[in-house]
């Protein structure tokens, strides 16, 4: 996928394997903001900076981890996605922050050279 015309703030929703793919292209505040975000109050702990090659990038399943269903990107509580089936809250990391999912959104294997991501 060219990842050059994703204006920054945006998400751009790909299919991969028959699943949605997100692919974030964050700002500077949202990549400060998930950086400061205490592990030890997270349910599923991991470091944006393990959840993402390059900052200015994230790539996740587009799959909520409580029952499978497709967050709606740009919602919720923290600004990442938000699954209305039962209300799960996720960040600009995809990270689970509130509601009955158990763990974080899935990160699927993929480069990125320069504007050019390879999911698989």
């Amino acid at each position: 996928f060219d990842t050059g015309a994703i204006a920054e703030g945006t998400t751009l929703t790909v299919k991969w394997r028959g699943k949605p793919v997100f692919i974030r292209h964050r700002t500077d505040t949202e990549i400060a903001g998930e950086a400061s975000v205490d592990l030890a109050s997270l349910r599923d702990p991991q470091s944006d900076a393990d959840r993402a090659k390059d900052p200015k990038w994230l790539v996740i399943l587009g799959i909520c981890t409580h029952l499978g269903c497709v967050p709606i990107s740009g919602a919720g509580e923290y600004n990442g996605w938000f699954c209305p089936c039962h209300g799960s809250h996720y960040d600009v990391s995809g990270r689970i922050r509130k509601g009955p999912a158990p763990l974080n959104m899935e990160l699927p294997p993929y480069t990125l050279e320069g504007t050019t991501l390879v999911i698989g």
